[in-house]
C-alpha cells in the first residue's frame, strides 16, 4: 500500500518535498473530499508509522510515533465553530527509523 494521502488539487506543477522549516496550508474540501482524505489517513495510521500528505504542488512525508494528540475545540464567538486537530510527533531517534 502506498503511504501517500493526497489532497484534491487540479493544478499541475513541479511538486516540492517539504522536510524542514515551517509550512502551513489551508485547504477547503467538500464533505465528500474530506471523508476520502480522512479515510486515506486512517488507512495509513493503521498500516504503519509514516505517511505523506500531498497535492500536485507539494508533498510532506512524515514519520511519527504514538501517541497522536487529538484536540477538540468548540467556539461560539461570531459563529459556531468546531475544530478537530491531530498532532503527530516525530519519534525520538528518528534518523534510524525505517518502514518496509
Amino acid at each position: 500500500m502506498d503511504d501517500r494521502v493526497d489532497l484534491p488539487d487540479d493544478r499541475t506543477s513541479d511538486r516540492r518535498t517539504i522536510t524542514s522549516g515551517f509550512f502551513e496550508q489551508e485547504v477547503y474540501l467538500s464533505s465528500e473530499e474530506t471523508a476520502t482524505f480522512l479515510h486515506d489517513l486512517a488507512d495509513q495510521l493503521e498500516a504503519g508509522s509514516s505517511f505523506t500528505v500531498s497535492t500536485s504542488e507539494w508533498e510532506l512525508p512524515f514519520d511519527y510515533s504514538d501517541p497522536v494528540e487529538v484536540e477538540i475545540e468548540f467556539s461560539e464567538q461570531r459563529e459556531r465553530e468546531l475544530e478537530i486537530e491531530l498532532e503527530f510527533t516525530e519519534p525520538d531517534g528518528g534518523d534510524d527509523l525505517t518502514v518496509r
